[in-house]
């Protein structure tokens, strides 16, 4: 296990890409089943086994999109998963340490699940990521935002018609399409969907409604600060 240098309270944002850049989810269902490992592995008693069973009752309708097994015990976090996004060969996740080493079980846990899942799925063997996941820890209330609108609304915008120049050229549409991108928390973070994976923490006061964080994403796609704050960060 990767042991990182984070504390109770740290605000952790964690990235990585696929091997060669390569996609990391070929379909709907990858794309789902990253949802599915954030849902359900952020518990400290999630196991492989329960993860299996879980599958199992949701393939024959025993259980609803994301709900907690009623035999199972009661869900106790590892982390608190503020915001993510899954794009075609990469991830974000901004997460908050809550217990200590919380942030590199849980990572494991993904790391494991995710690889196991599309290797055998797609009979192949070894890591599916470029290396270990890359983390940053976020140290001021600015950072932090930034990072949030990067992560839900920025990375969507990629996806977009003419992607980031296109966003700016049509903002409402664009930022329609990331609230509608199920496979970034955005839609999750502002109350449009329950997925019960996002714990928005301190952010929901920084971003009580649609319109406060539209309007912070278009001043910060307006002035490129997040091309200055998260030089680092960004991945292709």
């Amino acid at each position: 296990m990767r042991k990182e240098k984070f504390f109770v309270g740290d605000l952790v944002h964690v990235y990585n890409r696929g091997n060669r850049k390569m996609a990391i989810v070929n379909d709907e269902a990858d794309r789902w089943r990253f949802l599915d490992i954030l849902r359900y592995f952020n518990n400290q008693a999630a196991s492989a086994k329960n993860i299996q069973e879980l599958f199992y009752l949701k393939k024959i309708g025993g259980c609803e999109l994301f709900e907690w097994p009623n035999k199972w015990p009661k869900q106790v976090p590892l982390v608190k998963i503020i915001s993510y996004c899954l794009m075609p060969n990469h991830y974000h996740l901004l997460l908050q340490e809550i217990r200590e080493g919380g942030i590199s079980i849980f990572m494991q846990k993904f790391g494991l699940g995710f690889t196991n899942y599309l290797n055998s799925k797609y009979d192949e063997s070894g890591s599916i990521f470029q290396g270990p996941y890359k983390a940053k820890i976020i140290g001021s209330d600015e950072y932090l935002q930034y990072v949030d609108a990067y992560i839900q609304a920025l990375n969507p915008f990629e996806l977009f018609e003419g992607g980031i120049d296109g966003a700016m050229k049509n903002f409402d549409k664009a930022f329609q399409f990331a609230l509608d991108y199920q496979f970034s928390g955005l839609g999750e973070s502002l109350g449009l969907r329950n997925f019960s994976i996002v714990d928005r923490g301190e952010l929901t006061n920084k971003f009580p409604n649609i319109e406060a964080c539209k309007q912070f994403v278009h001043d910060a796609l307006l002035n490129r600060r997040v091309d200055d704050l998260l030089s680092e960060a960004l991945i292709d």
